[in-house]
């Protein structure tokens, strides 16, 4: 869940060198701490979240079209196997990945990583974010006229349109920028 509070924002941003929020080591798609006035609120993506753009990060990037195993990902991205393949299954019911069984078998993104926004990623694990990002509704009856709540439905509409306008092939873009290591494709077999 997106939680509001406090003087700075977290941001989604990439691991490694100039980017705070991920050991070097992972070099993955993670939280970037940004420090604004004090009139801005900390919004923390949840666990959940980031490793949902990890995996589907880590499909678009090192996938080259093929099924890969959720035991691979969680290997190369350090998230644990069982909470990624939770969260698999919500992504595949949400349209994002296609899976296929048996030896070979695996996840592929369901459509081009060029079509497939941030926004939907964070809305098959978390849900609609105009519901995600809401004030908590335990103040007295007679706080809740006084309070601007309404702060809560524009913060989810600007963050859905920062979403949606990045994509995984975003993300892809730019990790080859930055050089991050990259997954080789096989080399086709030929049988005679």
């Amino acid at each position: 869940m997106l939680r509001v509070g406090g003087s700075s924002a977290y941001l989604l941003g990439w691991g490694g060198q100039g980017w705070a929020g991920a050991k070097a080591r992972r070099r993955s798609p993670r939280l970037w701490w940004v420090r604004r006035s004090v009139t801005l609120a900390a919004v923390r993506l949840s666990l959940q979240v980031q490793y949902a753009v990890c995996g589907a990060f880590d499909l678009a990037y090192n996938g080259h079209g093929e099924p890969v195993q959720v035991r691979v990902i969680s290997e190369r991205q350090g998230v644990p196997t069982r909470y990624l393949e939770q969260i698999f299954v919500r992504l595949r019911r949400a349209g994002l990945v296609h899976s296929k069984r048996g030896p070979g078998g695996g996840y592929t993104l369901a459509r081009p990583a060029g079509t497939i926004s941030l926004r939907e990623v964070v809305e098959a694990v978390e849900g609609p974010l105009a519901e995600t990002i809401a004030m908590n509704d335990e103040a007295p009856l007679a706080a809740r006229g006084r309070r601007p709540d309404f702060v809560w439905s524009d913060l989810a509409g600007r963050l859905a349109e920062a979403l949606e306008q990045t994509t995984l092939e975003d993300l892809c873009r730019e990790a080859l920028r930055r050089q991050l290591p990259r997954e080789e494709g096989e080399a086709p077999m030929y049988f005679i």
